[in-house]
């Protein structure tokens, strides 16, 4: 048994087709094929049961496999580890973002980053808060931006920043006369609401249920932009974290949704800055949260109104 074997094993449990297992490791599929004949004659258990339809995994299978993960995670970190040694601050760091906060954060973040860090070379994932969390726990991931809190004692963190949330509304809605909106503005209004399995939904209903708001439950949206049109047409409000909402001031149909932020203090949520324990590329991780903390736009989020008020003036100016 080596350790190529096992990556051969994990690829099938993930792929469950041994033709994109093999694709995935680079060798052909009657290579892989043979080789996992070849583990499961040397353990003696059968781990895969192969019909025409489909590949699953035997119950011995499936503990190995779990097994197998976490050695290959071992192995990894342990060679990150020696190449880290060299250069702390350079190679490859795997970055994972959730979809409601990566590609409204990385334009104020990348270019810092390739100033300040040069030698770091920035591999970037977006994916839901528990895809995201699998991925860092098998290793495929060096650190992820993730919005607190997160379930489980496995994980190092550092508190990035809170984002505040302003609200959206239709342009002919009754409380865009407001300059500033208080959470209870919201009792028994319709609130629009990201699909299940975003972590920003969560957060949204937890507002709701604080304040009587009622969720908008014959309208989901799986992304911000389709939310953020589903107001334009309105159908409803909506919760925006300010990044996202900032970065939508110069759509063409902008003028649609009227943004307005809420009076002290506003709902925020804590973006966070996740790890494993005794990872490698600690050091550079915890230099990549200094360098985040430090940049102009997270010292601006405490006054939300500003960055409506700055944004709208860019967008105009456009």
């Amino acid at each position: 048994m080596n350790l190529r074997d096992l990556r051969y094993l994990v690829a099938v449990a993930e792929h469950r087709h041994f033709g994109r297992a093999a694709e995935a490791c680079y060798v052909s599929q009657p290579t892989l094929s043979t080789q996992i004949k070849k583990l499961e004659g040397f353990l003696g258990v059968q781990l895969i049961e192969r019909t025409h339809r489909q590949i699953m995994l035997t119950p011995a299978g499936r503990e190995v496999v779990a097994r197998a993960r976490n050695i290959l995670t071992e192995v990894d970190d342990m060679v990150e580890l020696c190449r880290a040694a060299h250069n702390p601050l350079g190679g490859e760091l795997r970055l994972g973002l959730i979809p409601t906060f990566g590609s409204y954060f990385l334009p104020h973040l990348v270019p810092v980053w390739r100033e300040s860090l040069p030698a770091l070379r920035p591999l970037l994932y977006e994916d839901q808060t528990a895809r995201l969390l699998e991925r860092l726990r098998q290793g495929d991931l060096d650190a992820a931006m993730m919005a607190a809190p997160v379930e489980g004692q496995d994980l190092m963190h550092e508190l990035l920043f809170d984002e505040p949330f302003v609200l959206a509304l239709p342009a002919d809605h009754p409380l865009t006369e407001k300059t500033a909106v208080d959470l209870n503005d919201l009792k028994d209004c319709q609130v629009l609401l990201l699909d299940e399995g975003h972590c920003l939904r969560d957060q949204a209903l937890d507002i709701c249920k604080m304040v009587g708001a009622a969720r908008e439950e014959a309208f989901r949206a799986t992304s911000l932009e389709t939310l953020r049109q589903m107001v334009a047409a309105g159908a409803g409000m909506t919760l925006l974290p300010v990044l996202a909402a900032i970065a939508n001031t110069g759509m063409p149909n902008s003028d649609a949704i009227v943004l307005r932020p809420f009076r002290d203090p506003p709902p925020t949520r804590q973006m966070t800055l996740y790890w494993r324990k005794g990872s490698a590329r600690q050091e550079a991780i915890r230099k990549l949260g200094e360098i985040t903390r430090q940049l102009s736009v997270v010292d601006r989020l405490a006054d939300p109104a500003r960055l409506l008020l700055e944004a709208q003036q860019q967008s105009v100016t456009l």
